[in-house]
């Protein structure tokens, strides 16, 4: 069912500092060879069995440094007691907290797919599915992730926009206003180069990355929740523009 194929990628101890990575997955067995599998990897890898223990890690408090215990990933099962992969992505989102989760699930309709996605997951994962698989997954969030906080960018400014790079800040008409990593990275992309026609293969490409597995609707989903959010009149945006037959346009 969930296969480890002997075909390895450079682990992460290869490519850099350990990652930390925590594991939310109510099944045993699916758990351990998750650990496993990632601690082959060069992973430093932590593991909660339900949906009130991943909070509790999530929100863990660490009195040595006066501050919140990060993780560099979150794999997390959509089904669990307690509290639900989904209501837990939404709260890590709510609160800010701009990890990268990759999402398991045995529901892989596309409706449930996009779901995941919308609450806030940055990669979703159906089961079954090979180690190989999800390594690689793993492994392509992470690299984003690092890439993206590594990147030194000054604020951007256009009209009553104003985004912080690095402070992965974005003020609207002076408030400020709460953003999923993708919505982040897709206004940062937009405002980094406006005018500029995107195409739905080239958002993907540059905010998914080459490794996305999945529609172009995905897309479409996060552009309205963008324009829902830095829109007066998100039916006829003055930001995010549509351009028929080609993609969308910032500006």
């Amino acid at each position: 069912m969930y296969t480890n194929e002997s075909t390895k990628y450079a682990s992460a101890a290869d490519i850099g500092q350990k990652s930390r990575v925590l594991v939310v997955e109510d099944e045993e067995l699916i758990r351990e060879m998750l650990v496993l599998a990632l601690e082959e990897e060069g992973y430093e890898v932590e593991t909660a069995i339900d949906g009130r223990l991943a909070i509790e890690q999530l929100q863990s408090f660490d009195s040595s440094n006066n501050e919140t215990t990060a993780f560099d990933l979150v794999i997390l099962d959509l089904m669990l007691p307690q509290i639900n992969g989904l209501d837990i992505c939404r709260l890590v989102r709510h609160q800010g907290n701009p990890v990268p989760i990759l999402m398991l699930s045995a529901k892989g309709s596309e409706t449930d797919r996009v779901l995941g996605l919308e609450v806030g997951a940055d990669d979703y994962l159906t089961k079954p599915f090979s180690m190989r698989e999800l390594v690689a997954r793993c492994r392509a969030l992470l690299r984003r992730q690092r890439l993206s906080t590594a990147t030194q960018a000054p604020v951007l400014n256009y009209k009553e926009i104003t985004l912080y790079p690095q402070e992965c800040r974005v003020l609207v008409r002076s408030e400020e206003v709460n953003l999923s990593p993708k919505e982040f990275r897709l206004l940062e992309l937009f405002m980094s180069y406006t005018r500029r026609v995107w195409s739905r293969e080239q958002l993907l490409d540059q905010v998914w990355g080459p490794d996305f597995v999945g529609d172009s609707k995905t897309v479409d989903v996060h552009i309205r929740w963008l324009r829902e959010k830095l829109e007066q009149d998100p039916s006829r945006p003055e930001y995010i523009v549509t351009v028929r037959g080609f993609g969308y346009r910032f500006g």
